[in-house]
């Protein structure tokens, strides 16, 4: 992984000691609310409903067991004993005093962490396929893509304050998007053209919140030395032209809806040109960043037999088969770590999981592991004949449930409990959803089903894009849920249609089991949950729902 230099350490240490000096003047009386506002934000601290909540970088999801070690100590120290993991990679703090903001971030620096950029009009975590290395069907391996976009958005000058947040993933795997790219104010694909080169095919305008929206795009190969000097080109167009009076309105993907992409992407080639020569980036800064994230070391070892711990162990052969994925090199498997679990909110990790997580990662791993997308947490590097005993490590402390990728592996925002900004509460909906279908054969037989929570139309949950999407809403101050159906985050992005009114919360579960007993009745041989709804489109959903 990406090691910080002197002079990145160094810039880190003098953001503390800023950020520390502008908050003792707020507490002190010395700067107003309003002048502290985008401060704060700059360093990832927002007021959510009952305390202050601090999200920390994890830039593109990789993080090292010593860091993971350090967030599980400042959870304990300087909160209530565990952290989140967020759909943008991030790692999120609810319950921090605000006059330990300075001193947890000055925690965070010593282990080369942050939480810059993390929230306001900025450029923000990059993020991309949590298997990124170490998959098969790669273009190539996009994290030096994703550092080099992380070295560029860093405290850039022209783009600290723009018409509003930025968000840009990067996908490199053919045949599967984990990172929702075509959901992204820029998603970058790495492709390779006619001869053989690799480049990037950049989407624009694509994003989810109150208008949710698939990117689209304006430059089919672009060379790779040339990345920044587009990217720079598409953010000056938007700095210049996205509206600044009305915030709803304010995102790149209503620019580039009421330009078109045609005339977008002319004014992003036009500037390109003025750019393109100084801001292209030197093949030796190319290298650097291969040089960074170079393959481990990997034994000389073969596929294990485990079918004999398949046959004395049922859990863990389903385990097996649904928590690891193929790793591109022999006699290793990717493992993902589930941390949904009735009882636990989505995403959620206690101090002491997280160091248990650290031991396993130096245990059986390198020493890395990676934050998910879908809110879980991912080792890459597991030799196959560790397998069994991780798997027992986890089984034990309740971390081993086999349901990546099925129905209660929930996607779900924190809402109303903690954020400002919700209509209605997610995690008792979500706890509500775990606890009706807590049998493993019942969810296996439904097959792959993405079902994803939001709180509000931010969309944090990314309920437009789940198969099954709920939305809290508010109704004259009650709160109720509305179900939308189709989304899909990968290649072949779509958003998901809204069923019809919505239901109380109450209702939910029954509203699900409905909806998943129809996909049941109506699919033929082999089909999946997404198959059938787009073969007998939403209206015998919505008839047995309502009836």
């Amino acid at each position: 992984m990406f090691l910080y230099s002197d002079f990145d350490q160094n810039l880190l240490n003098e953001r503390v000691a800023q950020f520390r000096d502008q908050t003792n003047r707020y507490l002190a009386g010395k700067l107003t609310e309003d002048e502290y506002r985008p401060l704060r934000l700059q360093n990832g601290l927002y007021i959510q409903r009952y305390a202050p909540m601090l999200r920390i970088a994890v830039p593109y999801g990789l993080m090292n067991s010593k860091q993971l070690r350090k967030l599980a100590e400042i959870s304990r120290v300087y909160d209530r004993g565990y952290a989140h993991i967020s759909t943008r990679q991030n790692i999120q703090l609810n319950w921090p005093n605000l006059e330990d903001v300075p001193d947890i971030i000055e925690q965070l620096a010593n282990v080369q962490m942050h939480s810059i950029q993390t929230s306001g009009n900025c450029i923000r975590n990059t993020t991309t396929d949590q298997y990124a290395g170490v998959v098969a069907d790669e273009v190539a391996d996009p994290r030096p893509t994703c550092e080099l976009i992380r070295q560029w958005s860093t405290f850039h000058p022209e783009f600290s304050f723009l018409p509003r947040k930025f968000k840009i993933a990067v996908c490199a795997h053919q045949q599967e998007d984990r990172a929702a790219t075509s959901f992204h104010d820029i998603g970058v694909y790495l492709v390779r053209n006619e001869k053989g080169q690799l480049g990037y095919k950049i989407k624009v305008g694509g994003g989810l919140g109150r208008t949710p929206i698939i990117g689209v795009v304006i430059r089919e190969f672009l060379a790779q030395e040339d990345l920044i000097a587009y990217l720079d080109a598409i953010l000056r167009i938007y700095n210049l032209h996205g509206r600044r009076d009305n915030k709803y309105k304010a995102r790149i993907k209503i620019l580039v809806k009421s330009l078109t992409p045609e005339v977008f992407a002319q004014k992003v080639e036009k500037e390109f040109l003025i750019t393109q020569s100084n801001l292209r980036i030197e093949k030796s800064a190319l290298e650097k960043m291969n040089n960074a994230f170079k393959p481990f070391n990997y034994q000389n070892l073969e596929d294990e037999n485990l079918d004999n711990l398949f046959e004395q162990y049922p859990k863990f052969k389903h385990w097996f088969n649904v928590n690891t994925y193929p790793h591109k090199v022999k006699g290793y498997r990717i493992v993902t770590i589930s941390l949904k679990r009735a009882g636990v909110a989505s995403g959620d990790i206690t101090a002491e999981e997280m160091e248990l997580i650290a031991d396993l990662a130096d245990k059986f791993t390198y020493g890395e592991l990676r934050t998910t997308h879908e809110q879980n947490i991912a080792l890459t590097d597991v030799a196959q004949k560790n397998l069994f005993h991780l798997w027992k490590a986890l089984d034990q402390v309740n971390l081993a449930r086999a349901h990546i990728g099925f129905l209660t592996d929930i996607i779900c925002c924190p809402g109303g409990d903690f954020c400002s900004l919700a209509n209605a509460k997610s995690i008792p909906v979500y706890e509500a959803i775990m606890r009706k279908f807590d049998d493993l054969d019942t969810i296996y037989n439904l097959g792959k089903i993405d079902l994803n929570i939001s709180g509000c139309m931010n969309a944090c949950g990314h309920h437009h894009v789940g198969h099954i999407g709920i939305l809290g809403v508010d109704k004259k101050g009650a709160e109720f849920y509305q179900i939308t159906l189709g989304g899909n985050s990968g290649h072949s992005a779509a958003i998901g249609n809204i069923l019809g009114p919505s239901f109380p919360a109450e209702d939910i579960p029954e509203v699900i089991e409905e909806i998943l007993n129809t996909y049941l009745d109506l699919r033929e041989k082999g089909e999946s949950f997404l198959e059938t709804y787009y073969r007998v489109s939403i209206q015998p959903f919505k008839q047995r729902a309502y009836a």
